[in-house]
């Protein structure tokens, strides 16, 4: 209850103390657009069709537009799934929704998730403490899209953060610690803009805690002064 409460309460902190500064114009959405210009980087086939919630390997991000004056505030939301598949509508469209009331503009990501149920066999996740590759070089790519692209979308450049569940939680705790060098080879402009986010919120992450009796934060998680604020 009480992380439910901070979550909600910073939220709307960032929403209220735009509004007056930031564009009063909505961006443009929802459009879903493919996040690589190519062939993604350390790409694979797909077991399966690939759907909105399983077997992707075709990364998108869909841009949600404020349903209500802009406050210049933009998110980017990782919904959860065990890096096996994406809860899409209750911790993706859901969650968009309720930003977009407030002001904000919501970017999907629909990170690449390329086989349910996972594949032990393929070296994308080697071990529960590590995001796979591909999900977290989406997130870093899906970042400096949004803020080479603020004043397309009418965002403030400065207030981009990420919101995460479950597994997407986890991946928000990685793309707010390992942001100064990217997981792949730059493609273009977007890429020399920051993939750092301005704020964090993970909700029920996983994978965050290792060790037995004496339990210590995941070491792929290296926290310091220059990590955004987050909240979980």
């Amino acid at each position: 209850m009480h992380k439910s409460i901070l979550v909600v309460s910073f939220l709307f902190a960032c929403a209220h103390s735009t509004a007056r500064a930031a564009v009063g114009q909505p961006s443009p959405g929802p459009v879903q657009v493919p996040i690589w210009p190519s062939t993604p980087p350390d790409a694979q086939p797909a077991p399966g069709p690939q759907t909105d919630w399983a077997n992707i390997v075709r990364p998108t991000m869909t841009v949600y537009s404020p349903e209500r004056d802009n406050t210049g505030v933009a998110v980017v939301v990782f919904p959860g799934g065990g890096f096996e598949g994406l809860a899409i509508k209750g911790e993706g469209t859901d969650a968009c929704d309720w930003l977009t009331s407030r002001g904000i503009t919501c970017v999907l990501l629909r990170y690449r998730v390329p086989s349910l149920p996972y594949d032990w066999h393929c070296k994308c996740r080697p071990d529960n403490r590590a995001t796979p590759t591909q999900a977290l070089e989406d997130a870093q790519r899906t970042l400096g899209l949004v803020r080479y692209h603020a004043a397309d979308w009418h965002v403030d450049p400065h207030k981009i953060g990420v919101l995460g569940f479950s597994a997407g939680g986890y991946l928000v705790a990685e793309v707010s610690t390992r942001y100064e060098n990217r997981l792949y080879t730059p493609r273009d402009a977007a890429d020399e803009a920051s993939c750092r986010p301005d704020f964090a919120v993970a909700v029920y992450p996983g994978h965050l805690w290792v060790g037995g009796k004496a339990h210590g934060l995941n070491p792929n998680v290296p926290v310091n002064h220059q990590t955004p604020p987050t909240f979980q």
